[in-house]
């Protein structure tokens, strides 16, 4: 069973997310545009096109379209019913269609070089912060350099492991972060 601390997850480990609530409801944005919220009675509203509204609609059973003026705006499904696979890329679908054009662009290029063997940044740092420096513009550790713990520390995805290792690999290149 999925819960909100799921679904919260999922939605934050999206570049430029930010909870809010919304009519009561815990929502999620990308620059100011909803793409998720949750209801009191458990269900999950998502934002989605046409097309991958009607395929997760007929993808989970329990779900229902969501119609605003007559037009398909999204899909509405009981948190419980379903899995953490579906729903994160369920949330991934919604906020791909409410981002900016640019910033979904560069989160998908940022993702498929991400396993890149030209890149230079450490694999022990893990996905999440390759994503998250990746999506910031940071594709080598000479970019890496010219930023502060502090700010690498501010992307999502970026936790204090990550910056050690990043420190340590600068350091045996004769590199360091910005003081």
């Amino acid at each position: 069973m999925t819960v909100l601390a799921h679904l919260r997850k999922s939605a934050l480990a999206l570049p430029e997310v930010e909870e809010g609530a919304r009519y009561g409801r815990v929502a999620f944005s990308v620059r100011g545009r909803g793409f998720v919220s949750m209801d009191d009675d458990g269900h999950v509203r998502l934002r989605l096109p046409h097309d991958e509204a009607a395929a997760a609609a007929a993808a989970h059973p329990t779900g229902e379209l969501l119609v605003l003026a007559g037009t398909r705006i999204g899909f509405r499904v009981p948190l419980a019913d379903i899995d953490g696979k579906d729903l994160n890329a369920l949330v991934r679908a919604s906020w791909s269609s409410r981002a900016p054009k640019r910033l979904a662009a560069a989160l998908a290029a940022a993702e498929s070089s991400a396993g890149d063997p030209d890149g230079d940044l450490p694999a022990g740092i893990g996905r999440p912060a390759t994503q998250a420096l990746l999506g910031a513009g940071l594709t080598t550790l000479e970019l890496v350099a010219q930023h502060t713990k502090s700010e690498l520390l501010a992307l999502h995805g970026v936790g204090p492991k990550a910056v050690r290792i990043l420190s340590e690999t600068l350091e045996q290149q004769g590199l360091a972060l910005r003081a």
